[in-house]
C-alpha cells in the first residue's frame, strides 16, 4: 500500500513542477517583465497590491498575487493566467 502512496506523491510533485515550469515559460514567452504589483502588466486584471517577494521568487514571471491567481483559475476552469 505504501508503494501506491509513494507513487502518488511522486506524481503530484512532478505535476506541480511541470505546472510551475509552464507558468514560468508562459510569462517569459509573453515578454512580460516580472510584476511587482498584482496585474500591473495585465489590463483589467489584478488587485494592484504588491506581490510578496517570496511569491515572485517562487514563481518567476508571476503577474498576479495568490488570491487573484486563484480567482483567475476558478473563472478559467483551472487554467493559469
Amino acid at each position: 500500500m505504501s508503494d501506491d502512496v509513494d507513487r502518488a506523491q511522486l506524481r503530484e510533485e512532478e505535476f506541480l513542477s511541470d505546472a510551475l515550469a509552464r507558468q514560468q515559460r508562459r510569462g517569459l514567452a509573453a515578454g512580460l517583465p516580472a510584476a511587482e504589483f498584482c496585474g500591473e502588466h495585465l489590463q483589467g486584471a489584478g488587485c494592484g497590491e504588491a506581490i510578496p517577494p517570496a511569491r515572485r521568487a517562487a514563481v518567476p514571471g508571476c503577474q498576479l498575487c495568490v488570491a487573484c491567481q486563484g480567482r483567475s483559475e476558478r473563472v478559467q476552469g483551472g487554467r493559469r493566467a
